[in-house]
């Protein structure tokens, strides 16, 4: 039955990925509508971040993880390469943890 449901699950991604190129032409979205998928797609990685920095399950895990991320989230926007990026979120984190700061 396991194989069923992945061949199938295979066969509608597919079908999804294929439909794009086929449906460019013959489908016009307003600006608007653009706009607001946008936002949306926006929000959806908010939430993904937020959900990933904060809660392990569904219990919080603590202080040290929010403020890797935070760190990370500031070189970000400040345009740091992405491996210094990385390396001072992660530093971060575990400075906090080594001090006790869970």
């Amino acid at each position: 039955m396991s194989w069923i449901a992945i061949i199938a699950l295979a066969a509608g991604t597919y079908a999804f990925r294929v439909a794009g190129p086929v449906l460019r032409d013959r489908i016009s979205v307003s600006e608007q509508v653009k706009r607001y998928l946008t936002l949306a797609a926006v929000a959806l990685l908010a939430a993904l971040i937020g959900t990933a920095a904060l809660l392990d399950g569904t219990h919080f895990v603590g202080i040290a993880r929010p403020a890797g991320v935070l760190v990370g989230a500031v070189l970000a926007w400040r345009k740091a390469p992405f491996v210094v990026v990385v390396v001072a979120a992660a530093l971060t984190a575990a400075l906090l943890r080594v001090a006790g700061v869970e």
